[in-house]
This record gives structure tokens, C-alpha cells and sequence, in this order.
């Protein structure tokens, strides 16, 4: 055999080799499990790679973007072979239910009123015992609708009633389409249902009054701040508690006070898996566990920390300093269930349609 011969077989031979050594390198960088060696050689244990997405309303994004890497630490202590990743994704809460109903892939479900859960339940995608999943109802912390306002306080805003002033020009989210505008608009006829001793037909009068004064209607709640906040637009935000807080300690430090009001809505917080996707992605457990840990006491006093209410009652008490007592009323208590609320206030042609001037669509 000539030397050339050889030398061309020799080369086929190594080429055969190189395209193997490709395909296995490529076959193990497309593994979600990774097998280690130790310093002898033999295989170590596996490590898994997983990877949560939480799809939550708007104004939640300043809550979990701390709230994740706790949770990874407390979930790499608790699973030394586990690798987690957790995805957000943020918006208007009902039409972020929506997305999730319509297919986005999320492992768990973090919104600001049971209606957006209540959806995902009747779609099949979350189980129908979720409130009892957790504690508190699945409820991990509350809020209220408060006011955002000028410095100072010009138009001397100091309470419900204080939102009909001629002149006066409120900024808030879109009822329609968000939690944070269907707790305020609530809110206000809730008030006035409190104030007028339970009469329907004053209730409505007061809501129709403050409405004539809403500006501009936003599509999610930190969109309304922005406007008011960095775009100067309206003399009153009204919104979520901690929401005012950020915007009044952070990016709007200075330029605006918190207003109180004596007596207001609870905006309730429910978390839930999303069972459906979960259960083919093979993440129920870690799921569950992103979701317990928001009950621990690191997670709770990160709550407060952003104005959120713990329900954990022991934490809300140790920060009663930046969380004032406020008498407050559950929209099912006043209202109905979220499916009679929804019905009635919020469906086309429903209560806030006939009362709102322009109404959002």
C-alpha cells in the first residue's frame, strides 16, 4: 500500500471521529440534566436545571424582582442539586389573566383580584380548590386605595369627598381592563355606600360626581403613576397604597404627598399554580415551593418593605410604623362575588359605563 493510500484512509478515519465527537458534544449541551464527574471519573450526582415563569400584574413588578433571588437562595439551600431560574412577566392584571388563559405558559399565576384566578379556574388550567392551597386564601398580602398628591397638597384632598371639587383632575387606572382601577372605582362607591347609609341611588350620585373628574384613564396601574408622576398630568393618583409609597419615597421623592383616606377598599393579592402547565413541564413541586415561600418571614417583611400589608399578622404588627391602621371593607362583603362584580360594574354597559364620562372601552 503506497503512502498516499494510507494517508487518505488515515484522514477519513479522523474525519468520522471529529463529526462523532461533534454530534455527542452537541447531545450534551441540549440535556436539561447535566451529569457530573468527581476527580476520579465516576458520575456524580445530576444536577437539574428549572425554570419558572410568573406572570403577575403591574404594579407587583418591584415586589418579586427583590422577592426572586431570595427565594433561589432559600431553593439552592433546600435543593443543593437544583439549578432554578424564575422569569416575570408584568401588566394590567386581567389582561394578563387573560394571556395566561389564552396560552402563555405560566407556571404561576401572582394577580391583585380573585376574578383573575376565577378564570383561569374555569378554563381548567388551575385546580378548583386553589384558595385552599395556601394560607390566608392564597392571599399573601393586601393593599388599599389610597391618594397621590401634589406637594403640599394644594387642592386639599383629604378624603373621598374631596375627589368631586370642581376643577379638580384625577389620574387612574383603567377599570375595564385592571385590578388597580376596579379596587379605586370601587373603592369610591363603597365609600360612598358608607357615607349615604347605604343608599344605592346617592352612592351612584357621588361616583358619577368624581368620575366627571378623571383626566386620564390608564391601561395599568404604573402607567397612571408614571403619568401623574413624570408627566405631571392630574392633581390626584388614586391607587394602590404601596404603589403611592414607591412613587413618594423613589422616583417621585419630593414631589408628592400620601393622603389617607378614613375609610377605603382591601385590595387582596391571590397567588395560585398553574396547574395545566406545570404538570406537563414537570414543575408542580417547585412551583408550589415559590409559592410557599411567600409566607416566610423574609418574604413577608420584604412585603412591607414595599408598603404591601403581611398577612402574616405578626410581621404586619412590626411594621405598623410605615403601614397605619386603616378601616377597610373586602369588595366580596360590599359587592358580591367577583363574577356578580364583574357582571355588574364592569361588563359592557354595566355600572361603571353608565356613571363614567368617556368611558374606556
Amino acid at each position: 500500500m503506497t503512502y498516499a493510500v494510507r494517508y487518505q484512509q488515515k484522514s477519513k478515519t479522523l474525519k468520522v471521529l471529529s463529526i462523532a465527537g461533534v454530534a455527542l458534544t452537541l447531545g450534551l449541551v441540549g440535556c436539561s440534566n447535566s451529569e457530573q464527574t468527581d476527580a476520579s471519573g465516576s458520575a456524580a450526582t445530576e444536577t437539574q436545571d428549572i425554570e419558572l415563569l410568573n406572570v403577575s400584574y403591574d404594579v407587583a413588578r418591584d415586589f418579586y424582582k427583590d422577592y426572586n433571588p431570595l427565594f433561589v437562595e432559600h431553593y439552592k439551600a433546600e435543593n443543593p442539586n437544583s439549578n432554578i431560574l424564575i422569569k416575570q412577566s408584568h401588566g394590567g392584571s386581567s389582561k394578563q389573566a387573560l394571556s395566561v388563559a389564552n396560552g402563555l405558559q405560566a407556571d404561576v399565576a401572582t394577580m391583585n383580584q380573585g376574578s383573575d384566578i376565577e378564570l383561569l379556574e374555569k378554563k381548567g388550567l388551575v385546580e378548583s380548590d386553589w384558595e385552599s392551597k395556601f394560607p390566608d386564601n392564597a392571599v399573601p398580602f393586601t393593599s388599599t386605595i389610597v391618594f397621590l398628591v401634589r406637594k403640599g397638597n394644594p387642592k386639599g384632598i383629604n378624603d373621598w369627598e374631596d375627589l368631586t371639587k370642581d376643577g379638580l383632575e384625577i389620574v387612574m387606572a383603567n377599570p375595564k381592563v385592571t385590578g388597580n382601577g376596579r379596587y379605586a372605582f370601587l373603592g369610591a362607591y363603597g365609600y360612598g355606600l358608607h357615607a349615604f347609609n347605604q343608599d344605592e341611588t346617592k352612592a351612584k350620585g357621588y361616583v358619577k360626581d368624581m368620575l366627571k373628574n378623571v383626566k386620564v384613564y390608564e391601561n395599568g396601574g404604573r402607567a397612571a403613576t408614571m403619568t401623574f408622576v413624570q408627566r405631571g398630568i392630574g392633581d390626584v393618583l388614586v391607587t394602590f397604597e404601596n404603589e403611592a409609597n414607591l412613587a413618594a419615597t423613589d422616583f417621585g421623592a419630593g414631589q408628592v404627598d400620601i393622603v389617607y383616606p378614613k375609610y377605603s377598599i382591601k385590595s387582596e393579592s391571590p397567588v395560585a399554580i398553574v396547574k395545566s402547565v406545570t404538570d406537563k413541564k414537570g414543575t408542580t413541586d417547585a412551583a408550589k415551593a415559590y409559592l410557599d415561600y411567600l409566607w416566610s418571614e423574609p418574604a413577608q417583611q420584604l412585603a412591607a418593605d414595599l408598603y404591601l400589608r403581611p398577612s402574616v399578622q405578626s410581621v404586619l404588627d412590626k411594621n405598623g410604623d410605615k403601614l397605619p391602621p386603616v378601616e377597610t371593607f373586602r369588595p366580596n362583603d360590599a359587592f358580591g362575588s367577583w363574577d356578580d362584580i364583574m357582571g355588574t360594574y364592569f361588563s359592557d354597559g354595566g355600572v361603571f359605563d353608565q356613571l363614567a364620562i368617556n368611558a374606556p372601552q
